[in-house]
């Protein structure tokens, strides 16, 4: 078993049709910008996913692409939505159809940089470490590459390394246990990084037969 990992590949386009962090995501017609169930604000956009039709990430190419996982998190107010909570209504894990994907419009007024966007686009490279378990897999790539771990972004399906207890979402609609798409380090700099509580990390999960999602994050 092998681990796939997400590596910075530099600045990325921010409406590409790719899994990336940052930019601005992409819906079919009439999709509309979540907002958090505790302030009402608009979320912020965190990263993109492209699966295929079972809910399963893509690791080598986009050519059969069925599905897009859009993630938002509340930053309006970081600490009082619960935020890292996948039920309590301060993120959303959105599943989308991959074809005819624009642009979600950005509810008004637009921030830009903030509250509503990263600040930064962050391109993706996809390694595969021999590794079975993620922090394993980091490690070896760090010392095998020369790189900051923090160019690690995290890791492509697989099963998740978590920093407390197992916290595995159940789908609500056929009540098992959602599998792993991806989870996530906060990112290369700190002021444009993705807030999972200070050095947290985060899990994107889905159902792919009933097209649900679901996003949590520990520190």
């Amino acid at each position: 078993m092998t681990t796939t990992l997400m590596t910075y590949a530099g600045p990325g386009e921010p409406d590409a049709l790719v899994t990336r962090t940052g930019g601005m995501p992409l819906g079919p017609v009439g999709a509309v910008w979540p907002c958090c169930a505790t302030c009402g604000g608009p979320m912020q956009f965190l990263a993109q996913i492209i699966l295929d039709g079972l809910g399963r990430p893509i690791v080598q190419g986009h050519t059969h692409a069925g599905h897009v996982m859009a993630i938002f998190m509340c930053q309006s107010d970081p600490g009082m939505g619960d935020e890292w909570s996948p039920t309590a209504g301060g993120n959303r894990a959105l599943l989308f159809p991959s074809e005819t994907l624009r642009p979600i419009p950005a509810p008004e007024p637009d921030d830009g940089e903030g509250v509503l966007r990263l600040g930064v686009v962050n391109a993706v490279s996809l390694v595969s470490s021999p590794s079975a378990d993620y922090f394993s897999a980091r490690e070896e790539w760090g010392n095998r590459s020369g790189n900051s771990l923090g160019h690690v972004l995290g890791q492509l399906g697989g099963q998740p390394e978590w920093l407390q207890a197992d916290e595995t979402p159940t789908c609500p609609t056929c009540s098992q246990p959602m599998n792993l798409v991806a989870q996530f380090e906060e990112g290369p700099d700190h002021a444009t990084a993705m807030n999972f509580g200070g050095c947290g990390t985060a899990f994107a999960f889905a159902c792919g037969p009933c097209t649900q999602a679901a996003f949590l994050w520990q520190c």
